[in-house]
């Protein structure tokens, strides 16, 4: 399933949603150089995430490798500031584009009812609790974790809490079926959210995505909208989207 669009009533243009793209969009063509394999290579052993690295396991001199030809040198003192840099990294055209249209689907309502200020700490404290879990999970890693995902998934599990029943249009592939779906938010993002878990719990090793990370951002996401959330703008929120469904349905 992929989401296309929701029936979510926007209130106010998503200048933090949109300055978040922006800036990992920019990352991408000036840091990664649009996924050339050097480029690329060297962000990710500058920029990602080691645990071991961080937490000192490794040797100094031990060699991460990143393909048949590439690899990373890292000395066991990795950078705390990676926790940050590495969210803003990514490792192909496909992750950065469905990272960024998932931010885009679901950003905008969030931010909504948090404001600008409050929802740029949000998705940065969402980002470092998915890598804690990450590094929680898999301690002695060398694989470099990037990617935008574990903050986004924060935003899926304050999406959840709130707006558990706007509705959410999904592309379903079926075989050489494709179709499209509405379904409440609340089951699209249940099945998400159990999905990681799942692969979490039964496939993580050999997969190369961080599914804890996913799932501890999508915890911090639930956990933080509880005191980031302005009930001022989500009541504003909730009687907006009351008119607007009375606006697109007629009752009898």
């Amino acid at each position: 399933m992929f989401p296309l669009y929701d029936d979510n009533v926007r209130l106010r243009w998503p200048l933090g949603t949109v300055l978040i793209i922006a800036l990992n969009v920019l990352v991408w063509f000036f840091v990664q150089g649009f996924g050339a394999e050097r480029p690329l290579a060297r962000s990710l052993c500058l920029h990602g995430l080691i645990p071991a690295d961080l937490l000192g396991l490794v040797p100094a001199g031990f060699q991460v490798p990143l393909g048949p030809r590439l690899a990373c040198v890292v000395d066991g003192g990795g950078s705390w500031f990676n926790l940050l840099s590495s969210m803003f990294m990514h490792g192909g055209w496909f992750h950065i584009i469905g990272n960024m249209w998932f931010l885009w689907v679901f950003g905008d309502n969030v931010e909504d009812v948090m404001g600008l200020p409050r929802f740029l700490l949000f998705y940065l404290l969402s980002g470092l609790a998915a890598a804690g879990a990450q590094i929680a999970t898999d301690p002695s890693s060398t694989v470099p974790m990037v990617g935008a995902s574990g903050a986004i998934g924060g935003v899926l599990g304050a999406y959840a809490r709130m707006y558990p029943r706007a509705h959410v249009h999904m592309l379903i592939f079926l075989g050489f079926y494709v179709t499209t779906v509405a379904v409440p938010a609340l089951f699209m993002l249940g099945y998400w959210f159990l999905l990681q878990l799942l692969s979490g719990t039964l496939g993580q090793g050999g997969s190369g995505v961080a599914f804890w990370a996913h799932i501890g951002g999508f915890v911090a996401g639930l956990l933080l909208s509880l005191v980031l959330v302005s009930p001022r703008r989500l009541g504003e929120h909730r009687s907006a989207q009351r008119r607007d469904l009375h606006s697109r349905y007629r009752w009898f």
